[in-house]
């Protein structure tokens, strides 16, 4: 049995998803995405050890040595000081993060079967349903999106939620907001794709219309969804905290919930008192900066148009690869450049 060189397992390793994008990333751009890789891992392993790290449970008032009390600022007993309600704030922020996860990761996989499913019959068959769908997806994408979001979680829990209740409210209801974005996406990829000689030859050998649209339509139609994944899970943080700010999250006794602490903060601040309102408000934009700048990082690399950059080597003057899709490189044929430049000459 064939061992692998060395060299083959490195460039194996270098053409996983993330890494490849890090090996062509240069200069602030790399900086942008190591940043962003950074805070989302810190903010998916807190989440994920949360039992571990937070001192305390996210609805805990009292320890060995009795109450804690409200609006203690910080000592050693309380990190991060304790919030109006009694309960310690670094448990708070860290049992958010587990609640926030929870919430993007359900609401992203509702919204991509949905999305692509309707978007792939949509395009595939187009006449009227694909009418329908068009125009219902559209009146969903012009209503604002947080109002949405209120009315699908009044709607579905009316507003007062349990742990796993509110969570699927609150993704139920992002969920709701998100599916016309993959719609989109994947009904435009769809429309040209079924129109490709491959496709038109597999339709004349007499492949049916489902495993056409599986084998080869969504295979290739579903490339850029990692980069819409990436963006719609920091607006579904934000969606999130937003329901929590305005009361119609999760209960506080249920789970701990960004938004829900910082709209009980408010009063807090103009009494001099930072500790309840801070380390939320902050979970929430790291979190958000961090998943902005991954996604925004590949959606630059996976376009040229939008990377704006040429690497030329200034030892001997050739150009780098550009990479079209995550994973993928664009090269110039098996004569490279100065292939295509003789051949421009004759």
């Amino acid at each position: 049995m064939a061992t692998e060189t060395p060299s083959f397992r490195h460039s194996r390793w270098r053409r996983l998803p993330v890494v490849h994008q890090l090996s062509q990333s240069v200069g602030i751009q790399r900086g942008m995405l190591v940043a962003g890789l950074v805070l989302t891992a810190i903010f998916v392993l807190t989440a994920i050890f949360a039992p571990i790290l937070a001192p305390y449970g996210y609805n805990q008032l009292r320890d060995d040595a009795g109450a804690f009390g409200a609006q203690r600022p910080p000592s050693a007993e309380h990190l991060l000081g304790t919030t109006v309600g009694g309960y310690d704030v670094l448990s708070r922020v860290i049992w958010g993060a587990q609640t926030g996860l929870s919430v993007v990761v359900v609401a992203v996989l509702l919204s991509i079967f949905a999305g692509v499913a309707l978007g792939l019959v949509s395009g595939y068959f187009g006449g009227w349903l694909d009418r329908v769908l068009v125009v219902v997806c559209d009146a969903i994408y012009a209503f604002p999106t947080l109002l949405l979001a209120i009315v699908m979680s009044i709607a579905i829990s009316g507003g007062q939620s349990s742990l796993w209740g509110g969570i699927f409210a609150a993704a139920i209801s992002i969920t709701v907001v998100f599916i016309p974005q993959y719609f989109r996406v994947i009904r435009a990829e769809t429309v040209r794709i079924k129109s490709e000689a491959y496709v038109e030859s597999a339709k004349v050998v007499g492949t049916g219309n489902v495993r056409i649209m599986f084998r080869h339509v969504l295979r290739n139609a579903t490339r850029t969804l990692p980069l819409i994944f990436t963006l719609n899970a920091s607006e579904a943080i934000l969606t999130l905290a937003g329901l929590g700010f305005l009361g119609f999250g999760i209960e506080p006794t249920s789970a701990s919930e960004w938004g829900f602490d910082l709209n009980k903060a408010l009063s807090d601040v103009s009494s001099g008192i930072w500790w309840t309102s801070v380390p939320p408000g902050l979970a929430i934009v790291l979190t958000v900066l961090g998943v902005t700048l991954v996604g925004e990082s590949l959606n630059d690399l996976a376009d040229p148009r939008l990377r704006g950059r040429r690497a030329v080597s200034a030892a001997s003057g050739t150009v780098a690869e550009t990479s079209v899709v995550p994973g993928g490189t664009l090269t110039a044929g098996p004569g490279g450049l100065a292939g295509l430049e003789n051949e421009g000459r004759s």
